[in-house]
């Protein structure tokens, strides 16, 4: 495990880690509520300097209490100004690759190619989640994040769907299929409103694809970057 390093960006302090040599193109990796890249970083690295960030209100950065989407993609455009980083890979998962797809299109010249993993859409859940009870035990992340994430998800700010089109770089749209709680026609709807985009379906992967197919998720991004 790489040493956790730190960067302060307006009001927070960030927490995150590195792999990969110095001089190789950047991937920046934004994460889901609680998840991380365990079985995809090493590989990455192999070919770029992999950046993974703990967001806001998750693991080793601070948990300020104020959440939600806007301050995501304002965390991770500060972060890439703040350690010199552009014309990155960009690759969110979930929630992570809503914050990313906003930083395409508010951002454009931060990103040269977006990976979106099972991406929460920016249209309201139906039916309109409800807040699970806190799990027991030590946190990974502050449960009020998860609290504002289920607020934005039944009642997601309209811009966003209308920011889709803004996005310039290149971007892929990997699925999880059926068995995943993200509607597969809104990843489908998303990947045919971006202008230059691609989808792809890991059936049976679920909500986790990186977790669950490392293999078939790092190919779908191998392929994706050689185009």
């Amino acid at each position: 495990m790489s040493d956790v390093r730190r960067v302060q960006v307006g009001d927070v302090q960030l927490a995150y880690r590195v792999w990969g040599e110095e001089d190789a193109p950047p991937a920046v990796l934004l994460h889901c509520l609680g998840e991380d890249w365990r079985g995809v970083v090493g590989r990455l690295a192999g070919t770029h300097r992999v950046f993974a960030l703990d967001q806001r209100g998750h693991g080793h950065s601070d948990w300020p209490g104020d959440y939600g989407l806007a301050r995501w993609r304002d965390d991770a455009v500060g972060f890439l100004r703040a350690l010199g980083l552009e014309r990155v890979l960009l690759i969110g998962h979930s929630l992570g690759a809503a914050a990313a797809l906003l930083v395409a299109a508010d951002q454009p010249e931060l990103v040269a190619r977006l990976v979106l993993e099972e991406a929460v859409p920016p249209l309201p859940a139906d039916p309109p989640q409800e807040v699970p009870a806190q799990p027991p035990g030590p946190a990974t992340f502050d449960w009020q994040a998860k609290v504002a994430a289920v607020a934005e998800r039944n009642a997601p700010d309209p811009g966003w769907w209308a920011a889709v089109a803004r996005v310039t770089a290149p971007t892929l749209v990997i699925a999880g299929g059926e068995s995943g709680h993200i509607p597969q026609e809104h990843l489908t709807a998303l990947a045919e409103r971006l202008p230059e985009a691609r989808l792809v379906t890991v059936e049976g992967a679920g909500h986790l694809v990186h977790e669950e197919r490392p293999g078939e998720f790092l190919a779908a991004v191998t392929s994706f970057l050689a185009q």
